[in-house]
């Protein structure tokens, strides 16, 4: 396990004093390591739970070949370009059971969507194309060509190959595929666990009297919202005031239960407060001003007690910097954890619908709001006030606005990268 410095001493650029949004990144794909611990859950339990191994077709899905929609089965070789095809209909073919009669040339057979195709036939002509008379059933001319309307053997899924891959987070669709194959479980990584407490004295919970010079803490609750929809489970350690042994037992507390440690507030460079004096006793920290807006400051490290390691994260106390430091940086570093195979954040284009000023050499994040015009183009503004205290902009907005590092001033209707908020917060 590499440390801080090490880690630091082979990242080019490293600059705990300016570091930018990139090596940040970079700084802790190398920190951090997946958990190995796994399980196997039920398929109703495995949302958001990412795979510990590959998972293998145990059938083909579909498990023969069936047809499409609802219509009538033949022969496709006996399709002719500009004729017409009169065919002697023999019955009905349903889903769940397969069709036993026997079907030579001029024969169809009435299908039903999902039914087993009939031996010898390939072809599906769609019930509304068709004229029926009796038991005769004329298909025009170029309707259909030679295999249309036919789902083939395996050709979703086939048998004895990965229908999923490990490091695979599981939605939706993924749990109706894992069901599709009849496995009853999945194999799965633990949850990551993760402990959260706020910091400082001037924090309020829920429930204190209003006074003078406080607040109530809304980072607890925002956190543990971007821990939950991660499938996270959250360790909720409230606020602790800024004292020295209560500090300690909550950074020695968490350290011993959880995988990774979110603080809020106490690691601006100039504060002489005891957070990060507690940070550095305990665990191997560095302290960063990142070249970003919002949310400059930040500490990330491991504390260790009782020879477990736990990786720290310690953002800024303002509540827009916690919740764009978590999406930028934290989030990505908890999927790594988690044994989630690492992707980038989908970044939209989208027109800027107004001016933004902007200097090289910071990244920024703005709050934006997306919206579609009527040519189909994206076009986003800025929720107004881009303030790091401004928590409603961030219900106000659907993604964040995201000028690069390198990036100047942008015009009206110049395109610029969206990290949309769907499914993170």
């Amino acid at each position: 396990m590499k440390s801080i410095e090490q880690i630091a001493a082979e990242l080019q650029g490293y600059d705990p004093q300016a570091l930018s949004a990139e090596r940040v990144n970079e700084f802790l794909a190398q920190l951090v390591a997946p958990i190995r611990e796994a399980e196997h859950c039920g398929v109703f339990d495995a949302l958001g739970r990412v795979l510990a191994e590959d998972v293998v077709s145990p059938i083909s899905v579909p498990p023969h070949d069936n047809s499409a929609m609802d219509g009538f089965a033949f022969d496709g070789t006996q399709l002719n370009p500009g004729q017409a095809l009169v065919l002697r209909c023999l019955g009905t073919a349903f889903a769940g059971q397969a069709w036993s009669g026997q079907a030579g040339a001029g024969d169809c057979v009435k299908i039903m969507t999902g039914a087993i195709m009939p031996p010898g036939m390939d072809t599906v002509v769609p019930l509304e194309f068709v004229k029926v008379d009796g038991d005769l059933v004329s298909v025009p001319a170029d309707v259909v060509r030679p295999g249309d309307n036919r789902r083939l053997l395996g050709e979703d899924l086939m048998a004895g190959r990965p229908a999923l891959r490990q490091g695979q987070v599981l939605g939706p669709a993924a749990l109706g595929l894992i069901a599709s194959l009849g496995l009853p479980t999945v194999p799965a990584y633990r949850r990551l666990k993760v402990a959260y407490f706020s910091t400082g004295d001037e924090i309020l919970s829920l429930g204190d009297s209003p006074r003078e010079g406080a607040v109530y803490d809304s980072n607890r609750y925002t956190v543990f919202g971007l821990l939950t929809r991660m499938g996270l489970q959250v360790v909720d350690m409230g606020v602790v005031r800024d004292e020295p042994h209560a500090l300690e037992t909550a950074f020695r507390q968490a350290a011993r239960e959880a995988d990774a440690i979110i603080t809020s507030g106490g690691v601006s460079m100039g504060e002489a407060d005891h957070t990060k004096a507690m940070m550095k006793q305990l665990g191997d920290v560095a302290f960063w001003r990142i070249a970003m807006r919002p949310g400059r400051p930040m500490a990330v490290g491991r504390i260790v007690e009782d020879g477990k390691s736990s990786i720290l994260f310690g953002l800024p106390g303002n509540p827009v910097a916690v919740m764009v430091t978590f999406l930028a940086f934290v989030r990505p570093a908890l999927q790594i954890m988690s044994g989630a195979a690492p992707t980038a954040p989908v970044l939209l284009k989208a027109h800027s619908a107004e001016a933004l000023r902007k200097k090289p050499g910071r990244t920024e994040y703005q709050r934006g709001i997306v919206t579609r015009e009527a040519d189909g183009s994206l076009r986003v503004r800025t929720t107004g006030n881009q303030g790091s205290g401004v928590l409603s902009s961030m219900v106000e907005g659907n993604g964040l606005i995201v000028l690069h590092h390198g990036q100047g001033n942008v015009a009206v209707g110049d395109e610029v990268d969206v990290m949309m908020f769907d499914g993170a917060i």
